[in-house]
């Protein structure tokens, strides 16, 4: 049974429970965090870095700017074309392709991948011939490649022979050099300047 006693402790807790409450200081609210450097700093930043000569420190700034902008295509284009130009043609190649996820038609990514694929398949190719080992269906599906890459680019062949220079037409009529009188026979050109070498 409840007597009067229970429900004074009760009353007492209770109130002591909302004196205790109010009295309690407010959370203070955590700091509110650093403004998100916008795109255009970020990009300003990296470029004078860049142009310092610290190509690391530049990336690390490319790649901030990737995470905090990943829906622009800029920093994967700073990142793509600077690997491409230290002839990192692998890396050059996955930061293209982020590219082409956000511009599926953008020239340059495209340009990038191709070339440096190219590159990187023309050295794999050599290290294989050096070493014998161009062979079999290898071979085959590298000459098949070679194929649609010569119907491509609307070539014959990839790469052209050196085609002499035609010989300039004389500006004057001059004599040949042998009906002259005293004049010295003069050798004609031949069309390897290294035969004379071999």
């Amino acid at each position: 049974m409840i007597t009067t006693m229970h429900i004074r402790r009760l009353l007492g807790g209770a109130a002591c429970l909302m004196i205790l409450t109010a009295c309690s200081t407010t959370p203070v609210a955590p700091p509110a965090p650093p403004p998100k450097p916008s795109l255009a700093d970020l990009m300003g930043k990296a470029a004078a870095v860049d142009t310092a000569g610290q190509k690391e420190a530049a990336m690390t700034i490319w790649k901030q700017a990737a995470t905090e902008y990943p829906a622009d295509k800029t920093p994967w284009t700073r990142m793509a074309q600077t690997k491409y130009d230290a002839g990192q043609y692998g890396d050059a190649i996955v930061n293209a392709q982020e590219i082409l996820v956000r511009d599926p038609n953008d020239q340059l990514a495209n340009s990038i991948i191709a070339i440096s694929g190219l590159r990187l398949s023309t050295r794999a190719l050599a290290d294989l011939s050096r070493q014998n080992n161009l062979s079999g269906s290898l071979r085959t599906e590298s000459q098949d490649l070679a194929k649609l890459l010569r119907e491509s680019l609307g070539e014959q062949v990839l790469v052209p022979p050196v085609r002499e220079k035609p010989a300039a037409a004389p500006t004057r009529a001059t004599p040949p050099a042998s009906s002259r009188k005293g004049a010295k026979k003069v050798a004609e050109p031949k069309a390897d300047p290294f035969d004379a070498l071999k």
